[in-house]
């Protein structure tokens, strides 16, 4: 990263303005936009996100916001209703109560003085739901946005539920969003509201994990603020970007193929960050890209943005496997439209215990194959989301595939490239009503190691609907489709590609009700990749990026080191086994406020055996703010476990002033299983 100094325009901040909305509640922005603007009016740019821009996002905050406002631009930083320093209460995700208030700010905005009446919104993850879900709403001042990491379908692609099946980041989230909902306000900024304040949040408190477990079918809950119901809602152009290691790797191909506004699309080999942030590297200049973006959407400047593919796709090179990568080997590939006429199906047979050639799709025999997973298969699956922090990237997946049915290529002659999003088709009879297909590509290296390049997930009751889940007749024979994530992906010559199935995933995906035999026929199911070829002329004119650039963040000081862990263990004498994640920042200043915070989240997952009835997961939450004459924090936990009926759910949460207990609640919640 390459801190800039001196940027075309002069800036001013200001850290702490009020926004009102209609019912009297006053949300708290930060300013950034340029000292001439007192006189000459500007377009603005509003990120618009739940993480205290005071204090957890500050960092982050001031690498970009200042270098867009210094490149002409009013950039607003707001946090969400009932987090940071506004008012009011925060009681899920994405409600209609978020919107209407992104509606407001946007309003205020473009009647300020300083602002020309032209805005935009970006952000990445909740910043990207929130100006995708505000775009759909068409605000009459909203131009354009710019998002990273997103998604435009709610139920199908979230962190929530995959395939019909419930991922373990539906605990993981809710437990996230326990601990930032019920956070106090800096008492510098709002004074001796503070306690006030803190105490409407934690008296309205409760684990939204209860919400989303009462949803375990696509219905009006998630159908809400998401564009996927209706792509014709968004009528604004969109630069839209994530990244291969990112759970929402497929929402960029998804939204260029269905809108129909001026589009770009960027995925890079990036976990869940920003571009010029990016983890695995390379990054880009993002930042650069964003403010030509803005310059031609919102000041109407003819550059040269719209030029170029539709869509700029880091193809990777083959890499052995690990739970981190620095940097990913491989080079920039560009499309000019989505669906691309550079890609095509190749069509894998999956015969005699092995995936065919293309043209060898007839089988002579129907061989049937079995698969009963053991609750292992899934220990080195990684994060349904990566953040690179802790390593948590899916590790060699030999082990994993001691418990799955395997097909796999003999050694490739040449190299093939994939961009796009595999496809199995396959016909399969379960002995259960309820079961999993957890399906993974890999790119087998000749020494054995095994990289898992891309995966997918159905709950089989899903099959012909995701409103209206059927249980399946055991013994009955269904074809099913299992889209697996999209990728761009080079397999090397000499290299073999696998496919596994399972029927766990475990602790990715939470377990079906109890284990199921499942069989697998090989008639007439297929393997289909989205072939690429590695040639394509319009490849080597892409015009590179710029290097990673921002404004330099005020000073932080570390007050203790942080700490990070992923430990796979397993007993021997009982059979219990247990995944634990411990992310802990340590405790810092920021020496611009004097605010001093501590963050530490661990997750827990374990089981017993082959024992289905026996999952468990937990996450827990400590979060600390304090200066020499304040100090405070938060601690909640949240337990998950099931039986073949029913979800359980134990949770806490306590609230700490100067060590003493001033808040305390417990939760105990049981809610049936629906087909999951």
């Amino acid at each position: 990263m390459r801190y800039v100094d001196r940027l075309p325009c002069a800036i001013q901040e200001e850290k702490h303005v009020t926004i009102p909305m209609e019912d009297g509640v006053k949300l708290s922005a930060r300013i950034w936009r340029p000292t001439a603007s007192d006189a000459e009016s500007v377009p603005a740019v509003l990120e618009y996100i739940p993480y205290r821009k005071n204090d957890l996002t500050s960092t982050r905050d001031a690498i970009n916001h200042p270098y867009i406002a210094g490149h002409g631009y009013a950039c607003v930083r707001v946090d969400l209703r009932g987090t940071g320093e506004s008012e009011g209460v925060l009681l899920d995700e994405y409600l209609e109560q978020e919107q209407s208030d992104a509606e407001a700010v946007l309003a205020w905005i473009a009647e300020q003085p300083w602002c020309d009446g032209n805005t935009g919104m970006m952000g990445i993850s909740w910043g990207a739901f929130a100006a995708l879900q505000t775009a759909a709403r068409r605000p009459p001042s909203l131009r354009a946005i710019c998002i990273a990491s997103f998604t435009d379908d709610r139920y199908a692609d979230d962190m929530h539920y995959l395939g019909g099946a419930m991922l373990s980041d539906n605990l993981a989230e809710a437990g996230t969003m326990f601990a930032y909902a019920t956070c106090p306000p800096d008492p510098a900024v709002v004074g001796e509201r503070w306690r006030e304040m803190w105490r409407e949040r934690l008296d309205a408190a409760r684990p939204w994990v209860l919400e989303w477990l009462r949803h375990q079918q696509r219905d009006g809950y998630w159908r809400h603020a998401s564009l996927s119901e209706d792509y014709s809602a968004l009528r604004c152009p969109v630069l839209a970007s994530s990244g291969w290691a990112d759970g929402y790797s497929n929402a960029v191909t998804r939204l260029l193929s269905h809108v129909d506004v001026p589009r770009k699309g960027l995925i890079g080999p990036w976990s869940h960050k920003l571009p010029h942030l990016g983890e695995p590297g390379p990054a880009i200049g993002y930042l650069q890209e964003v403010v030509r973006w803005w310059d031609h959407w919102l000041k109407g400047i003819d550059n040269d943005v719209m030029d170029g593919p539709m869509l700029r796709a880091w193809m990777q090179e083959s890499v052995p496997p690990s739970t981190s990568y620095e940097e990913r080997p491989g080079r920039w590939v560009g499309e000019p439209s989505w669906p691309s006429p550079n890609v095509s199906e190749s069509v894998l047979p999956l015969r005699d215990g092995a995936l065919g050639n293309p043209e060898d799709r007839d089988n002579r025999e129907d061989r049937v194959h079995t698969v009963q997973s053991p609750l292992s298969v899934g220990q080195f699956a990684g994060k349904w989301a990566s953040y690179n922090a802790p390593p948590d990237l899916p590790y060699d997946q030999r082990e994993e595939d001691g418990g799955s049915l395997v097909f796999q290529t003999e050694p490739l002659a040449e190299r093939m490239e994939i961009l796009g999003a595999p496809v199995l088709d396959v016909e399969v009879a379960a002995d259960a009503p309820v079961a999993q297909l957890n399906v993974r590509l890999s790119d087998v290296a000749p020494d054995g190691r095994s990289t898992r390049v891309t995966y997918g997930v159905l709950n089989l009751t899903h099959r012909d609907s995701k409103e209206a889940p059927e249980e399946l007749e055991p013994g009955r024979r269904y074809r099913v489709r299992v889209p697996l994530h999209s990728v761009a992906q080079a397999f090397p010559p000499g290299h073999r590609i696998r496919l596994s199935l399972s029927t766990s995933y475990w602790p990715l995906v939470w377990p079906a009700p109890e284990p199921a035999l499942l069989s697998v026929y090989e008639s007439g199911s297929t393997l289909t990749l989205p072939v690429r070829p590695d040639d394509v002329p319009e490849d080597k004119a892409l015009r590179p990026f710029g290097e990673p650039e921002g404004c330099a963040p005020p000073p932080v000081t570390r007050l203790s080191e942080p700490e990070q862990a992923w430990t796979v263990t397993r007993n021997l004498v009982d059979y219990r086994s247990v995944l634990d994640i411990v992310k802990d920042r340590g405790l810092q200043r920021y020496e611009d406020t004097g605010i001093e915070t501590g963050l530490r989240a661990c997750e827990k997952y374990s089981w017993i055996g082959e024992d289905f009835g026996s999952v468990r997961g937990e996450s827990a939450w400590e979060m600390r703010f304090g200066r020499p004459d304040w100090d405070v924090r938060v601690e909640t936990r949240t337990v998950l476990t099931s039986d073949s009926d029913t979800f359980h759910v134990d949770a806490t949460l306590d609230g700490y002033e100067d060590g003493r207990r001033v808040f305390s609640r417990t939760w105990n919640e049981h809610i049936p299983r629906e087909n999951v």
